[in-house]
């Protein structure tokens, strides 16, 4: 078995193929590349039995169909610091040999037997399906994954959770302490249909996704979902499980209103929040006409800091607390210059909007108040 293709081509393949495989794995197999080629094209596959990624190159020339595969890390070392240029992969299956031959020279890596690598999982015939751009779920993950959890006894919240009715499709991620619902009104079904999508797959869409207008399809079951974008198709198991009402934790009368320099705050939030006790990381946002003064103490180190800003306020006198911690990472997930934070007491959750809603999306992030010792 003979074939040639693009070294910086396969490099990049099997970098983002590699994302899939974990470093300790239940069959041996699955620390391994899948090499398949039908006619004049290549077929890659990594798989850690969960979540399953092949994908594509175009051959200058092959001379038979078959099938191999490799260890990941001996690839992956052989051909990371290629410059552009052929190589051809020539595969003796009697010996279990690979010769890689490149420009300047050659080198060889042990080969084993495709057939022991297990099936990937498939959707149902009963599968929905959901058609969205790129760049827009590329987007809406990077946006949303900060806010998914890491809880042994509460699975689905480990998840991002995609939610499409006619009225639109959710994106939604939670920990209980922060939300975020990322609502995209051009994206719809006749029939509602929902699923948790898992950190790892998500991660691997996040990196991978082209930033352009090009279509991903998610055809998806009870059980897995079947991911399909560019020349590359990525098969996952599920959360199952019920994702919890989401809606009904946002407050709809918020009639207390901040708006502020997004930058300006997560500037002014890093300098105090040094100062706050270390568990809680509590920082007291109090609110009176155009001044936003921020403060935070740590009685055991004597350590207390405040710092005045100005802002826009509609509503009462108001003094909140928030973690420090989860304010930061909210603001990090935005890009607007302006983000709008809606308050309705302080006992209830503060919900942080941009001033200027991205065009077919409305997106909000939630964050829980703190108790405050007065």
């Amino acid at each position: 078995m003979r074939f040639t293709l693009s070294s910086t081509a396969l490099s990049s393949k099997l970098f983002a193929l590699s994302k899939v495989i974990n470093s300790k794995n239940s069959l041996p197999i699955l620390g391994d590349f899948i090499f398949r080629t039908e006619g004049n094209t290549l077929y890659l596959t990594a798989s850690d039995s969960e979540n399953t990624m092949s994908t594509s190159i175009e051959l200058t020339e092959c001379d038979v169909n078959d099938s191999f595969a490799i260890d990941n890390h001996n690839l992956l070392e052989a051909v990371k610091g290629f410059s552009e240029q052929p190589l051809t992969f020539d595969v003796n299956m009697s010996d279990m040999i690979v010769k890689i031959i490149y420009q300047n020279g050659q080198f060889s890596l042990p080969v084993e037997s495709a057939d022991e690598f297990p099936n990937p999982q498939t959707v149902g015939d009963d599968a929905a399906t959901i058609e969205i751009s790129s760049a827009l779920l590329s987007e809406n993950i990077n946006r949303s994954l900060f806010a998914t959890a890491q809880d042994e006894l509460r699975p689905v919240m480990n998840g991002i959770f995609f939610d499409i009715s006619t009225d639109g499709l959710s994106i939604v991620a939670t920990d209980g302490h922060k939300l975020v619902r990322n609502r995209l009104f051009d994206v719809k079904s006749d029939v509602p249909a929902s699923f948790i999508l898992a950190k790892k797959p998500a991660t691997i869409l996040k990196n991978m996704l082209a930033k352009d207008g090009s279509i991903v399809t998610i055809k998806f079951d009870s059980r897995n979902a079947e991911i399909i974008f560019s020349d590359n198709k990525l098969v996952c198991r599920l959360i199952e499980g019920k994702y919890p009402n989401y809606n009904s934790v946002i407050p709809m009368s918020n009639p207390n209103s901040l708006h502020v320099d997004r930058e300006s705050l997560l500037s002014a939030l890093k300098r105090v929040k040094p100062f706050a006790s270390e568990p809680s990381n509590l920082v007291r946002f109090h609110i009176e006409g155009r001044v936003l003064q921020l403060d935070t103490e740590d009685f055991d180190f004597s350590k207390t800091a405040t710092e005045k800003m100005a802002c826009e306020y509609e509503g009462q006198p108001m003094s909140i607390g928030f973690n420090g911690s989860v304010i930061i990472e909210i603001l990090n997930n935005y890009d607007s210059q302006e983000v709008v934070i809606r308050l309705s007491d302080p006992s209830r959750a503060g919900l942080v909007v941009p001033a200027e809603q991205p065009q077919g999306q409305d997106v909000l992030m939630l964050m829980m108040p703190m108790l405050l010792n007065d």
